[in-house]
């Protein structure tokens, strides 16, 4: 499959979970520190045959903000989320014109929203992380957050929902922990001290829903089992640099993919004795944003600094598709 270029760095991408060739990507210009924001769903299958030819972009809607983050819906089908520099959460439907985007406009945290996840089983709300140390629950029918959960220490950069948990969820730190909630719960169940430095990404094992990992400007990712969080079960060590995202695979249990700020992209299965499975070198600047289709088995997209967003089958090459 080709490869696109984005109007500006790239930040985050989303496969959709109702159609197999719809990809959205947040871009921000000059790597998020000022400028705009751009939020884009592509068509992979507009790329059409040959080589070069690259993904044809469906919506594309410029923001005056940086966006860091996005989400698809998981009960709408052209419903998407941006997590904007701002401090606000925007909400905008694929179906409408740009003229009639964003369709809404969430405006609660009082910095940064570095992180978005919208709830998998639940289906009807959405997590926001932001830089001003806060988790905000949302229901996109709303015009005001549900709820505030509030207890970590420094910047907030990212959520996750349980795959298996409709009321679960954690979130990732600078302040070196982990922590996992519950919607009906302000106070985390657990607190994790996750790693000696900032805890950029986590996501939840979608096999087996005690297993986290986390991932960290120390290089490394961390399997733990919430059970018993005394020790981690598996420790990832082979990232240069930060690492800045990490996923699970909705299809193959204990696989997980990486992406970090030495460029590359990594895959992995933590229950391995060689649990490094492939490292991807195809991008020239900071790896920000990846994911695997719920749609597609082994089917990756990345998306990094260098503007660049790619899509490939794991096990071949992204530079050849």
């Amino acid at each position: 499959m080709p490869a696109f270029k984005a109007p500006a760095p790239g930040f985050s991408v989303r496969f959709s979970p109702f159609h197999e060739n719809r990809l959205l990507a947040a871009a921000s210009q000059h790597f998020g520190l000022v400028g705009n924001g751009h939020l884009i769903v592509l068509d992979l299958a507009a790329a059409g045959p040959g080589p070069g030819a690259a993904p044809a972009p469906v919506f594309s809607f410029p923001t005056s903000d940086a966006l860091f983050d996005c989400a698809w819906s998981e009960s709408h089908e052209s419903l998407c989320a941006a997590a904007s520099g701002d401090g606000s959460v925007r909400l905008f439907d694929a179906a409408l014109p740009p003229a009639q985007n964003p369709v809404r406009l969430l405006r609660e945290h009082a910095r940064e929203v570095h992180g978005l996840d919208w709830n998998p089983v639940r289906r009807d709300a959405f997590i926001s992380a932001s830089w001003d140390d806060t988790l905000k629950l949302w229901s996109p029918d709303r015009p005001a957050s549900v709820r505030t959960f509030r207890g970590h220490e420094y910047c907030v950069y990212a959520a996750a929902w349980s795959a298996r948990h409709p009321d679960v969820f954690a979130s990732a730190s600078g302040d070196r922990t982990a922590r996992v909630w519950d919607v009906r719960d302000p106070a985390p169940t657990l607190i994790l001290p996750a790693h000696d430095h900032e805890v950029l990404s986590l996501d939840w094992d979608k096999y087996d829903p005690s297993i986290l990992a986390t991932a960290s400007v120390d290089k490394s990712i961390r399997v733990w089992d919430v059970r018993a969080p005394r020790a981690p079960v598996a420790q990832l060590a082979g990232h240069g640099y930060a690492v800045k995202r990490v996923r699970f695979s909705p299809h193959r249990q204990g696989m997980l993919m990486s992406c970090s700020y030495d460029m590359t992209v990594c895959m992995w299965d933590y229950r391995a004795e060689d649990a490094l499975l492939a490292r991807y070198n195809h991008h020239t600047e900071f790896v920000a944003g990846i994911d695997m289709s719920v749609l597609v088995d082994g089917l990756l997209a990345s998306t990094g600094w260098d503007e660049m967003v790619y899509i490939w089958p794991f096990g071949t090459d992204p530079r050849a598709m």
